[in-house]
């Protein structure tokens, strides 16, 4: 992570711009209703001499190695920011678990005016711990969060899959959108695949609806996730996605296991609990492992939607869902076109990868499930990064977009990062 040099980023909004432009830094409510292209066009508009990053981003990453069956067999967790601008590593127990770190949720103007220093505490009782850390918002891989909960309400006979569940917002959101009807399975396709907010905002209201978003939370800190809260969301429409939603790599990694799931224990939790993948049923689990692997957005630690492409780098060589491809061998998703033909790319996939991916103006996330095609070098492993390096940041080196084709929204560090992790775990599985 070092040797990448994520400090050489520019900032398309720095501090010396705008109130236009700080405004759109500290948005606290709502934070993904704006689309990548529209904040593509406000940033051109804003970024008439973009400046390099003023502080060391904030990047959370972690691996976990997984053996044949699923059973994790190490990990390694990684923080860095201003406050340790070449990186820490994280201390862990043998259950995965840190109190090492005071996790701190994120602030938007803070990063900017408090040197990154986090003023709201995550996990209660960690004033005295060694590292402290100001975790990024976690954009739309809350709805790996979001979807959980959801299957643990199917798992309970609450409801059904194929359950239609109207969506009728008593205050309307832009984030969310206006009513609408469909079954829970296409809400969490939508949600996962493409990253519908409409349909996670459905979702969301959904968990409300049966009073289980507070039983939710519970559940994560059961488990031992005790840094995955699904906070402060608004009952009458299922927005307000904002600061108090907090998730770390090392909690995202280790709630992708038990999706992924595994013969035995997983983990104990610091109060002594075993965690299975029964946490899940098998099939609510296969069903969230089949989604993952149909995501469209393959733009951060992978970048096969660029295949070909000088830039952004290749990333982790993932097979990209058949769902998108279109004639030419093109994708679009959401109404993205991203105009690279992706067969050359498929012709030539290691791997697999199931993940979210995550993207507001000060974030970029991504975390899933890495394994092998059959003949290729068999690693398997979880991998959960989260930065505030989002589309506000480029490349010093970013080309021009061309006309009518989705911008590159990540700096190719990203990709350069799950490349080299990538090779690291083919050669070491």
């Amino acid at each position: 992570m070092d040797q990448l040099h994520f400090e050489q980023v520019l900032d398309l909004a720095p501090p010396t711009e705008s109130a236009q432009a700080r405004a759109m830094t500290t948005q606290s409510v709502d934070k993904d209703a704006a689309t990548s292209a529209q904040r593509a066009k406000r940033f051109a508009a804003l970024a008439t001499d973009p400046q390099p990053i003023v502080q060391q981003p904030q990047i959370d990453t972690t691996v976990i190695e997984l053996d044949a069956l699923g059973r994790p067999v190490s990990s390694g967790t990684v923080l860095m920011s201003p406050q340790y601008p070449h990186g820490v590593v994280v201390p862990t127990d043998g259950n995965y678990h840190t109190d090492a770190v005071r996790w701190r949720q994120w602030d938007d103007a803070g990063w900017y005016t408090n040197h990154a220093q986090g003023t709201i505490d995550i996990v209660p009782g960690r004033e005295n711990a060694p590292l402290d850390f100001m975790e990024p918002y976690p954009a739309s891989v809350l709805k790996l969060m979001v979807t959980f909960g959801v299957l643990r309400l199917v798992d309970q006979g609450t409801i059904k899959l194929n359950d239609t569940y109207a969506y009728q917002p008593t205050t309307v959101s832009s984030l969310c959108g206006d009513a609408t009807s469909d079954t829970i399975r296409n809400y969490i396709d939508a949600s996962l695949t493409w990253s519908s907010n409409a349909a996670s905002c459905a979702l969301v209201k959904l968990l409300w609806d049966h009073n289980a978003v507070d039983g939710l939370n519970q559940t994560f800190q059961d488990l031992g996730l005790e840094t995955m809260q699904l906070k402060e969301t608004n009952p009458e429409n299922g927005g307000h996605w904002s600061n108090p939603v907090t998730m770390t790599s090392l909690d995202t990694a280790k709630l992708l296991m038990i999706i992924n799931g595994s013969p035995g224990r997983l983990w104990t939790t610091p109060n002594g609990t075993p965690v299975t993948a029964a946490a899940l049923s098998p099939s609510s689990r296969q069903f969230f492992k089949n989604e993952l692997l149909q995501q469209g957005y393959n733009d951060v630690l992978s970048t096969t939607s660029w295949c070909g492409a000088d830039y952004p780098a290749p990333g982790i060589p993932q097979l990209t869902a058949s769902r998108w491809i279109a004639a030419d061998g093109t994708t679009t998703v959401g109404g993205d076109a991203y105009a690279h033909d992706v067969r050359p790319c498929n012709q030539s996939a290691e791997v697999t990868y199931g993940h979210k991916t995550g993207l507001v103006g000060n974030s970029a996330s991504d975390a899933g499930i890495v394994k092998a095609l059959p003949g290729k070098q068999g690693r398997s492993y979880i991998i959960a990064m989260f930065s505030n390096l989002g589309d506000q940041y480029q490349d010093p080196n970013r080309p021009p977009t061309a006309p009518g084709a989705h911008p590159v929204a990540y700096t190719e560090k990203f990709a350069q990062l799950g490349k080299i992790i990538d090779q690291y775990e083919a050669a070491h599985h």
